[in-house]
């Protein structure tokens, strides 16, 4: 069986994290992910605290194993998020989209177990020194905010740059990744689009059915003028936005175009108009089948492929 630091660390069966995707990542997605012996991560986003406490209690309604709370830096409301994360008691805090250095110390000090998403080598030492507990190393290929380096390039630079765990994120949808990114450093792999395409997930059936169908190049990056880079399934919103960048839109233009599309398309499943956050792992995957069924066969290939990488290697 594979176990890892990250395992130990998270008291978890498996070294899958379930990336906290802001209006799918709620509670039904999180337990399952818990009770198949992951850590499920609820996606905070942009929501109100109230909705964010209330998906705490629902998880621990339907899982007693470990979950997490993603906060997003760049949310109004990631300060009454914070307190409602510290109140509940929840077992880990993962955080994006921004440097939480400075809020850090509190989650420590409540025995709340802290993770933290970069896209480079300088966010990983500095987030170290102010005390994570495991970094996940966010390559460009995944769904939402992305930076500018691939998975496989940043994940072995951010091991070798820390002491504490790295979990490798971005392109990852199957075993094949899973034994990469253990091959690479990493003590583990979050996943978040593969995990949409699951029974429990609550997006629209039209958004996860655009993603069994995608392919190798079905994603696209808007937002590079902003400073705010996101990938997502290509529609005419992306066309459109695109095309007001080219333009030259300023960024309160196409922040304002772009507001509350994200909603409309993960759980209205508006398919022409609404923001469809996706990796490019998208075109890995085939099929919506249970949580339980996807991390089983996840790790079942991954061994696969490490029990016999050796005899795959031609001898001279």
């Amino acid at each position: 069986m594979l176990r890892t630091a990250i395992c130990d660390l998270f008291s978890i069966e498996h070294p899958i994290i379930q990336g906290g995707m802001m209006w799918v990542g709620t509670a039904e997605l999180v337990s399952a992910v818990s009770n198949a012996g992951g850590l499920g991560i609820i996606g905070a986003g942009n929501s109100e605290p109230d909705w964010v406490r209330q998906q705490i209690r629902l998880s621990r309604q339907l899982t007693s194993k470990p979950f997490g709370v993603n906060i997003i830096m760049l949310s109004p409301f990631m300060e009454q998020v914070m307190e409602v994360v510290l109140e509940e008691k929840v077992a880990v805090v993962a955080f994006g989209a921004g440097n939480p250095e400075i809020y850090i110390p509190r989650f420590k000090q409540a025995g709340i177990r802290v993770m933290s998403v970069v896209a480079s080598v300088a966010s990983a030492r500095r987030l170290e020194r102010v005390g994570v507990d495991a970094i996940v190393a966010e390559g460009m290929e995944s769904g939402g905010e992305v930076g500018e380096t691939t998975t496989m390039v940043l994940v072995p630079q951010v091991v070798d740059s820390v002491q504490i765990p790295v979990v490798a994120a971005g392109g990852i949808a199957d075993g094949r990744g899973l034994a990469a990114a253990l091959a690479l450093g990493a003590q583990g792999v979050q996943m978040g689009t593969r995990f949409i395409c699951s029974d429990e997930c609550i997006a629209h059936p039209r958004f996860k059915e655009k993603i069994v169908k995608a392919g190798d190049r079905s994603t696209v990056v808007t937002g590079r003028t902003t400073g705010y880079a996101v990938r997502c399934l290509e529609n005419r919103m992306t066309q459109q936005l695109l095309a007001l960048e080219k333009a030259g839109a300023t960024k309160q233009e196409l922040n304002w175009f772009s507001r509350g599309r994200t909603y409309l398309g993960l759980v209205e499943g508006d398919l022409d108009e609404g923001s469809l956050l996706s990796g490019q792992s998208a075109g890995l995957i085939k099929e919506i089948k249970p949580v339980k069924v996807i991390i089983e066969e996840i790790i079942a290939e991954a061994e696969a492929i490490i029990r016999t990488m050796g005899k795959r290697m031609s001898r001279g």
